[in-house]
C-alpha cells in the first residue's frame, strides 16, 4: 500500500490540486494523509479546504489551522474539529500523524535533534508503526528497526518570507521506503524525486 503524505499546503490551491492529480496520475497512491496548515500565508484557503474535504483526506490540525479567521463558517468549524493528533491503521501498520510533535504542533522535529533511541521510544509510547509529522517545511525520513518517522516538507510554490521546500512524499508501507518529490512544475510533468 502506498500513501500519499502532504504537510504545510497553507492555502496554497493550484499546488495542491496539482499533487493530488500526481497522486492519482503518475504515483497511483492507495490513501493521501495531510500533517496540517491546509491555511495561513496563501491566497485561496477556502478552496484548499474544500479540496481536501472533497477528497475526504485525513488531517492533524496544525497551528495555523488554529489562528485562522475570513473563512466560511463551515470550513472554520471544518478546521475547529481537527484532531490535534491523527491515529490509524492502514495494511496492518499502525499510523500516528500529528503537526508538529505528538500532543504539539507549534514544535517541531528536527533531524540534528533526533537519534534512533529517542525514535524507538518514542514509537513505542505511541504504540506506532509510522509517525507523520510536518511544520518544519523540511523533508525528513528516519528509518529503525521498530518504524520510521517522515516529514514530506511543506506543499506551498507562492513566494513567501518563510521557506517552503515545495514538496511532497510517498510512503511505501509494504518496507516503510519513503520518497520525496518537487513540487514545482507540477501540471502534467513527471515528478522529480529529491529525496
Amino acid at each position: 500500500m502506498k500513501i500519499g503524505i502532504i504537510s504545510d499546503v497553507h492555502a496554497d490551491y493550484g499546488a495542491l490540486e496539482d499533487v493530488l492529480d500526481r497522486f492519482d496520475r503518475h504515483h497511483q497512491v492507495d490513501q493521501v494523509l495531510c500533517a496540517g496548515d491546509l491555511v495561513g500565508r496563501g491566497p485561496d484557503p477556502d478552496r484548499v479546504i474544500d479540496l481536501i474535504r472533497a477528497h475526504g483526506i485525513p488531517v492533524a490540525r496544525g497551528n495555523h489551522d488554529e489562528w485562522v479567521n475570513g473563512l466560511r463558517q463551515d470550513n472554520l468549524r471544518y478546521l475547529q474539529s481537527l484532531p490535534l493528533d491523527w491515529q490509524g491503521e492502514l495494511a496492518g501498520r499502525a499510523i500516528y500523524m500529528c503537526h508538529g510533535k505528538p500532543g504539539n504542533n507549534m514544535w517541531g522535529m528536527y533531524k540534528d535533534h533526533l537519534s534512533a533511541t529517542y525514535l524507538k521510544m518514542v514509537l513505542r509510547s505511541l504504540k506506532a508503526d509510522v509517525l507523520i509529522t510536518g511544520h518544519t517545511h523540511l523533508p525528513l525520513h528516519i528509518k529503525t528497526p521498530y518504524g520510521c518517522l517522515v516529514n514530506p516538507g511543506s506543499l506551498y510554490t507562492f513566494k513567501c518570507a518563510r521557506a517552503s521546500s515545495r514538496t511532497y512524499g510517498v510512503l511505501s508501507l509494504y518496507d516503510l521506503s519513503f520518497r520525496v518529490f518537487d513540487a514545482n512544475g507540477a501540471g502534467g510533468d513527471p515528478p522529480i524525486e529529491i529525496l
